[in-house]
């Protein structure tokens, strides 16, 4: 993410969290926290605590965010977020922990004009690590329409040109799964493996290659040693732990999208 991807990033994260957006203008934003956000944004234990006690009425804050210097933003008053700030890294966690599975639908203006059936598709974000004593992470996102079966690629980039909120927009209605959403994760699992028994594994042909020569010297330093001493197997093993290749896959986050059936 860039910088001037930030704000693009904070409005999609307090509208997926309902929260409002009371201004928005290049380089800044003012939002009114929801009850929930602002429990787990603004540390305010004690005031929440004396609010559900008392029955008394609640009155989450508002937030003046500030992603880019202008002549405008010179002269308002909010936090500066930018990439080491403290408030941009809590939301980012706090994205990563709500945002670890989602579900979403697509609002369009065709939906304000008809009924639209919109379709259910499981959208799933991993990273596949492959590691020796070289490292290369690639992220997949894959999308499965929970319709038909078809898995593309680059969902999350097609997810991004979309306007997703969290409730059903008026006048469209969704489209029961014929895919339960456990079964297509087994699909796109299937998928992930067979992309990987497709790609080019020389990387790990080398990575044994350098292990086999580090492992030669170590025994060429200890030859004629009729007992090895602890610290041949423990380099040993170090070099194991080194350059055996190995490939991990782990899931970032994932969502059910309700889609126009046109996208």
């Amino acid at each position: 993410m860039q910088q001037h991807e930030i704000q693009r990033f904070l409005e999609r994260y307090f509208r997926a969290n309902e929260c409002d957006i009371l201004e928005t203008d290049d380089g800044y934003m003012k939002v009114q926290l929801s009850v929930e956000m602002d429990k787990e944004l603004m540390n305010r234990p004690f005031y929440w605590h004396y609010i559900e006690r008392t029955g008394g009425v609640p009155a989450p804050m508002q937030l003046t965010l500030i992603t880019k210097q202008t002549e405008k933003t010179n002269s308002l008053e909010g936090e500066r977020l930018h990439f080491g700030s403290p408030r941009l890294h809590q939301i980012f966690r706090s994205a990563q922990k709500r945002g670890s599975f989602i579900r979403l639908y697509e609002e369009s203006s065709s939906c304000e004009q008809t009924h639209i059936p919109l379709h259910p598709w499981l959208g799933l974000n991993v990273k596949i690590a492959y590691q020796c004593d070289r490292k290369k992470d690639h992220i997949l996102s894959l999308g499965l329409h929970l319709i038909s079966g078809t898995i593309i690629e680059q969902f999350h980039d097609r997810l991004q040109k979309l306007k997703l909120v969290p409730k059903i927009p008026d006048y469209c209605f969704t489209i029961s799964p014929l895919i339960k959403p456990t079964s297509g994760i087994g699909r796109l699992e299937r998928y992930i493996q067979r992309r990987i028994s497709q790609d080019d594994h020389t990387w790990a042909e080398q990575a044994k290659k350098r292990w086999a020569e580090d492992l030669a010297l170590l025994d060429h330093f200890y030859e004629g040693m009729e007992e090895k001493p602890e610290c041949y197997y423990i380099e040993k093993e170090a070099l194991k732990e080194q350059y055996k290749p190995r490939i991990i896959v782990s899931v970032i986050n994932g969502g059910l999208f309700y889609l126009h059936p046109r996208t």
